[in-house]
């Protein structure tokens, strides 16, 4: 497959008349209009093309993100799920559509893993992408994903996160990135706590916004320690993160876990 990230953008909506006077009648039309051009209703049929447009480009981000490899020896002590195609298309796809912070900007993937986020970002016209990761067998199979796509403004850097802070010579990265997207391990078995190293460091970061995925159980918490921290959070979607059977202690074929879709963003004074 290939994906040039200049050319292929697929959360951009094709320039066209129909679609700017669309968005044009949303708002007030001004009073020398001709009355000719006043349209102050929609055909349901032009809205329902505009829908089905809209989900095609999310099926067409999701169609490409299948072809993504993922572990073959998921690590239990990393955590390593791989995010679902369906899901890191819904993701990228809402972070472009809703909010603006993929296309030109310069973006960052903590716990990059295989890369199916990275590689989105791109898809989507994303100005450049740094994948970070502790693991270097995930690192190579994100590497080798990169090559496979053809993208070439995706930089990999192998780093232990847990053992990182912001005096340890994170100074470079200190508000490098325009957007931060991630999801990092839930914090479960052996890595209590890892999640919020991994949203502060992700803060720290980021000058614009950070998108994440955590536990809904956890929806508390963080919100207090956002706050603690000098950002708000906005949950985006609450999701089902349908979780296969991986390791060889799994009893069941799959479990649906609760997971907030979630947004933060400095508090401006």
């Amino acid at each position: 497959m290939h994906v040039t990230c200049a050319n292929h953008k697929v959360g951009s909506l094709p320039t066209s008349s129909c679609i700017f006077n669309f968005l044009y009648c949303r708002f007030p039309l001004p009073i020398n209009l001709s009355p000719c051009l006043q349209v102050t209703t929609l055909d349901d049929r032009f809205l329902s093309t505009l829908n089905n447009m809209a989900q095609m480009k999310l099926k067409e981000l999701q169609s490409h993100l299948q072809d993504v490899d993922v572990f073959e020896n998921p690590k239990i002590l990393l955590e390593q799920y791989p995010t679902t195609p369906h899901i890191a298309a819904c993701m990228l796809h809402t972070i472009q559509s809703r909010f603006g912070d993929i296309e030109d900007r310069c973006i960052a993937d903590l716990g990059c893993g295989c890369g199916i986020l990275t590689i989105g970002s791109c898809m989507l016209g994303c100005g450049s992408c740094t994948g970070f990761d502790i693991d270097d067998d995930a690192l190579a199979i994100c590497d080798q994903n990169i090559k496979e796509y053809e993208i070439e403004n995706v930089d990999l850097i192998q780093m232990d996160i847990k053992q990182c802070s912001e005096s340890e010579g994170l100074d470079k990265f200190h508000n490098k990135f325009d957007t931060v997207i991630m999801n990092p391990p839930f914090g479960t078995k052996h890595n209590k706590g890892i999640d919020m190293i991994f949203l502060k460091l992700a803060l720290y970061m980021a000058q614009g916004a950070v998108y994440s995925l955590h536990k809904t159980s956890t929806r508390g918490h963080i919100e207090k320690k956002a706050a603690e921290w000098g950002f708000k959070m906005e949950v985006v979607a609450e999701l089902k993160f349908d979780l296969p059977a991986t390791y060889k202690f799994h009893k069941q074929k799959s479990v649906d876990i609760e997971v907030d879709f979630i947004r933060f963003s400095k508090n401006v004074a």
